[in-house]
Formats: structure tokens, C-alpha cells, sequence
């Protein structure tokens, strides 16, 4: 089953975006947008009751 994919924008903080650009860098996410949505993923898995 394909999940669809919604755009939402979001504002943040120039330290917050520099370090979300240094994962990237570094290899850890292929983008911004990857790392938003796996910190968003695991805080909805950890957080769900």
C-alpha cells in the first residue's frame, strides 16, 4: 500500500538547519527532507500511547 505524502513547511532555527546540513554531509540522510521525517517518525513511535 502506497502512502501519500503531504507537503508541509516548517520555519527553524539557523543552528537547527545547519546541523540538519551537516547529516546530510556527512552521509547520514540523503536530505533535509529525509532527516525531518525519520525525527518525526521515531518521536511518533516513541511518543504514541
Amino acid at each position: 500500500m502506497t502512502q501519500k505524502i503531504k507537503v508541509v513547511n516548517v520555519r527553524l532555527p539557523d543552528q537547527i538547519i545547519s546541523w540538519l546540513d551537516s547529516l546530510v554531509k556527512e552521509g547520514v540522510f540523503d536530505s533535509r527532507s529525509e532527516a525531518i521525517r525519520n525525527f518525526v517518525r521515531e518521536y511518533v513511535k516513541t511518543n504514541r500511547t
